[in-house]
């Protein structure tokens, strides 16, 4: 083999491994907010002294503790890699008086490296697909969460709602950013119960995110929703009011699953520099091969011809 055909196999290495430490990239990040599709994730969240509206007693009932369910189930129907679809049910347990609320349901349909939402492909708000669905999606933040304020969709508010930065801190021992949504008796629209008392939401959450993979860990939730007199704007109705905060239990099942996308990103990581590392290696010896110029062989001597 040429030295000239050696440096050209040698520079086609070397693009290709530029090529897959970039495509290695665009990897990592990309499947930082991927939920396995098919898999149910669940997150559960407890609240003592609530009280809320029963729809089956048609009263306020007060003091009671309860439970609610995130259950968050990748969809298989996502045909573009580069969007994950969630389906998203959200159940409430009184369990001090044994009755479930009226669950609220959700799809959500969002961009894999941004965690920016997209308006396509079945995304809804408890059946209702013409609610546009903007900011990012909340249940994850983009992978390479920045200090910054953030606009996360509210379903309550069927609008987005900024979440800022307030400070660093740490779950379980993993580094996180904490960020706040502060929203104060906001109008909410009207509630099947009255026509003339809109409804007002309070609200103030806590998410800790892991800036690497964008992965909540956990959450508290301080939560008010009320009829008010359209004059005074006072509560005349509660509709919910509980202060949530995810169980220890679903902290250290999120920590865990969080962990093994910090390792997939560590390795895929690793093998990226490995990459950069060959493609360099093969790039030097692409031009020293292709810029070596080749020795001059001899020429023949020619015979006298018999002198």
């Amino acid at each position: 083999m040429t030295r000239h055909a050696t440096g050209l196999i040698a520079a086609a290495l070397a693009a290709f491994a530029a090529a897959s430490a970039v495509f290695l990239g665009w990897y990592a990040a990309g499947q930082a907010a991927e939920a396995p599709p098919g898999e149910q994730v669940t997150a559960t969240l407890t609240a003592g002294h609530a009280s809320y509206f029963s729809p089956t007693r048609l009263t306020e009932i007060t003091d009671a503790n309860l439970e609610v369910t995130e259950a968050i189930t990748g969809n298989t129907s996502a045909s573009y890699p580069g969007i994950a679809i969630w389906d998203v049910l959200r159940s409430v347990y009184d369990t001090t008086n044994h009755q479930r609320l009226e669950p609220m349901s959700r799809t959500l349909v969002f961009d894999r490296k941004t965690a920016e939402l997209v308006n396509c492909c079945g995304g809804s708000v408890n059946g209702n697909g013409l609610i546009w669905q903007s900011g990012i999606a909340g249940y994850v933040f983009p992978p390479g969460t920045r200090k910054q304020t953030y606009d996360v969709f509210d379903t309550v508010l069927d609008e987005p709602a900024p979440f800022a930065y307030s400070g660093p801190d740490a779950v379980d021992g993993v580094p996180t950013y904490r960020f706040t949504e502060n929203v104060s008796g906001a109008y909410a629209g009207f509630s099947p119960l009255s026509s003339a008392e809109p409804e007002l939401y309070s609200v103030r959450r806590v998410d800790w995110v892991d800036p690497e993979t964008g992965a909540v860990l956990k959450v508290t939730e301080d939560e008010d929703l009320y009829l008010a007199d359209p004059a005074t704007g006072a509560a005349v109705t509660q509709l919910f009011d509980a202060n949530l905060s995810t169980t220890p239990a679903t902290v250290a099942r999120l920590v865990s699953q969080d962990a093994r996308a910090r390792n997939e990103i560590t390795l895929v990581g690793t093998v990226r520099i490995l990459s950069f590392c060959l493609a360099g290696a093969f790039a030097v010896t692409a031009a020293f091969l292709l810029a070596r110029k080749p020795r001059l062989r001899p020429l023949p001597r020619v015979s006298s011809g018999g002198q």
